[in-house]
């Protein structure tokens, strides 16, 4: 079973890509965000020839998060409770014996901006959600942009960033609650001293260059963790295909057993 998230930096522009990519690659699970769009133009019927059920949670011209299946799945919740000021970011669905919820967290804008501090909020009631509906011990993922880098390893320039948006310890505290709740980071716990990334700005040739932030994410229980046999960031994919401009994100991927 091969499951994926990606930040897609909106689905109209890009469905052609994501189209390009779920051919080549052949994920079973697939949790989107930042779909830019509303209900009325998802692509629902074109994913269910490419071979796969949409789920959605929209918005106009913001946000949005979907999940993508081969098998049917039954959706749990839309939307974080408490904060659908935010937007769109949370949907979950249960497929295959498994909990399968991807986000996408708000950006905070920067240090001192009252987004900031909405961000951290947003991340704490996360925290709260996957503690009151998801046990320890039952096969859930929790998946997709988190916008901030847990560890200097997660980052181009720990030095120069450290304390700025996405590098402060505020929210690195937040990403850490989610671990206490029993969730592994897949990509750290597979490869501990890796050091590659999921985000590279458009601007400065920063891709080229691998000045990028390890900031999208698959978080899985301890029997999710059991069975991982690989875990990689698909940097192919943030590369053009066949004239298709790619997403700001390269997918993340695991096969499990």
């Amino acid at each position: 079973m091969r499951i994926a998230t990606w930040n897609i930096n909106g689905l109209r522009a890009r469905f052609d890509f994501l189209l390009h990519w779920l051919r080549a690659r052949q994920p079973d699970l697939v949790g989107l965000q930042e779909l830019k769009l509303i209900d009325e133009s998802f692509p629902y019927a074109e994913l269910e020839a490419a071979g796969y059920h949409a789920l959605a949670h929209t918005q106009k011209a913001w946000n949005g998060v979907a999940i993508l299946s081969r098998e049917r799945a039954e959706i749990r919740q839309k939307g974080l409770p408490g904060e659908e000021e935010l937007g769109a970011r949370l949907i979950t669905a249960s497929v295959g014996g498994l909990l399968f919820t991807t986000v996408y967290c708000p950006n905070g804008k920067q240090v001192g901006h009252p987004d900031f501090s909405r961000k951290l909020k947003w991340l704490g009631t996360l925290a709260e959600f996957v503690k009151e509906r998801h046990h320890p011990d039952e096969p859930m993922i929790l998946c997709g942009d988190l916008n901030l880098c847990p560890t200097a390893l997660d980052t181009w320039n720990e030095g120069g960033l450290r304390g700025e948006i996405f590098h402060t310890d505020e929210e690195r505290a937040r990403f850490q609650s989610l671990l206490d709740l029993r969730l592994f980071d897949l990509y750290r716990h597979f490869l501990p001293e890796g050091r590659m990334f999921s985000w590279w700005d458009y601007r400065a040739g920063a891709f080229h260059k691998n000045q990028g932030l390890r900031i999208d994410f698959l978080l899985g229980t301890q029997v999710v963790l059991e069975r991982v046999q690989t875990v990689e960031i698909d940097r192919e994919y943030r590369k053009k295909k066949e004239d298709l401009v790619p997403s700001d994100h390269a997918p993340v991927l695991a096969d499990l057993r």
